[in-house]
């Protein structure tokens, strides 16, 4: 399973490193000179084109003006229209058609399509009556050359509007293609945004769930304390002997304070409180560094590796910080089981000196192929360390794999 999991994170890394270079590549060199370098090699091919089939003066610099024209569009979408226009003056100015006034004319289009310079509707339109007034320049000239063309109603005169037919079929696919991918790019990324802000609010759900879920515990702990002052308070007015009347009735206002802090404490955290579903509230201790063997004994029954590190002088650690730290590699160790299952884990805990808790969970699993910003574990694991004023950092380590580090100051 684990030359699987390597061959895989191989697979990922190179696919990675593929997408990065063509990503530069594209946002480099060749989103800013494509438009430089597709208008002057069309602008070229006008030339020979010209060089080949002389034209009259108007088609000449129609077609220059139409391929050269393209080099603007990324910079001005609606210098497009100058490309159209100039493509259809080309074509109306001779009976032949070139193929570069094709090519820039249908890329014109098509820009006006995808940036939405004009309505699709008005765009197509526009083309239509452009397309039959250059048909009817072209009736005018084959009656001019002595051409056998019929008259308007007479049989076959329908024939002689194909021509403003075939532009307008062509203007109509080139702008709706332009549009059809310019609502594809809008709904794509309305669907990102979507996406988004789901995340977001998961993220701000799962936030405030952690945030519940330490308050209950929280609640537990100081509840518990709060109860222990009361009652040795209480007791000590008993078991003390000599206590003069002030020290017995301060040990009752001691008591007294208590017991309204642990009311107030439960009106106000209390709600937070989530039954289990027959009702009985949670009862059970809280874990405490002690219970990591346990916890990595049950990681392994699931066909986990674990190993765990402890240095330093062990140090009984106040309630709050003990819980911080095992919710901490818990979360850490189900993330593994999650993310990267049969990998090797190790968990090291350091008593270091200066009153400060250091974990850190290492695994060699395929660490990047962990990040892609979704999960809520990482979240809740940040809450614990904030909690204590401590700091958390999570990402692959140098070796590959993924990486847990917290600092607990205590």
């Amino acid at each position: 399973m684990s030359t699987s999991v390597h061959q895989r994170h191989e697979r990922q890394e190179r696919h990675h490193r593929y997408r990065s270079w063509h990503q530069r590549l594209r946002g480099r060199i060749a989103a800013p000179a494509f438009p430089w370098i597709s208008g002057g090699a069309l602008t070229l091919g006008a030339v020979a084109e010209l060089i080949a089939y002389p034209g009259s003066v108007t088609t000449t610099v129609g077609v220059l003006l139409s391929a050269a024209s393209l080099m603007w569009l990324r910079a001005c979408p609606p210098v497009a229209v100058l490309t159209v226009a100039a493509a259809l003056v080309g074509f109306a100015g001779d009976v032949s058609l070139y193929v570069s006034s094709i090519v820039s004319g249908l890329i014109g289009l098509y820009t006006l399509g995808r940036h939405r310079v004009r309505h699709p509707a008005v765009v197509v339109a526009g083309g239509v009556l452009a397309s039959v007034a250059v048909n009817l320049v072209h009736i005018n000239t084959w009656a001019g050359l002595d051409l056998p063309v019929p008259a308007l109603g007479e049989k076959g005169s329908l024939g002689l509007f194909a021509e403003a037919f075939i532009l307008s079929v062509a203007i109509l696919g080139a702008v709706s293609m332009g549009d059809a991918v310019r609502a594809r790019a809008e709904t794509r990324h309305e669907r990102h945004r979507a996406q988004a802000q789901l995340i977001a609010m998961e993220r701000q759900q799962a936030a405030q769930a952690e945030r519940a879920a330490i308050a209950r515990e929280l609640h537990d702990i100081v509840a518990h304390s709060v109860s222990m002052i009361a009652v040795q308070a209480e007791s000590a007015t008993y078991t003390t002997e000599g206590l003069t009347p002030a020290a017995r009735a301060g040990f009752q206002e001691i008591a007294t304070t208590a017991r309204a802090s642990m009311a107030e404490l439960r009106r106000l955290l209390g709600v937070l409180r989530a039954p289990q579903s027959d009702g009985a509230a949670l009862t059970s201790p809280q874990p405490t560094l002690d219970g990591l063997p346990e916890l990595l004994g049950q990681h392994r029954a699931v066909g986990g590796a674990a190993e765990l590190k402890v240095t330093g002088e062990p140090v009984a650690l106040p309630p709050t910080w003990e819980l911080s730290a095992y919710r901490i590699v818990q979360e850490a160790l189900t993330n593994v089981r999650k993310h990267a299952p049969g990998a090797r884990t190790v968990v090291k805990i350091d008593y270091g000196a200066g009153r400060l808790l250091s974990l850190c969970v290492t695994d060699d699993g395929p660490g990047p192929a962990r990040t892609p910003g979704t999960g809520h574990g990482l979240a809740g694991m940040r809450e614990r360390a904030a909690l204590v004023g401590g700091r958390l950092s999570a990402g692959s380590g140098r070796d590959g794999g993924f990486v847990v580090e917290a600092e607990l100051p205590w």
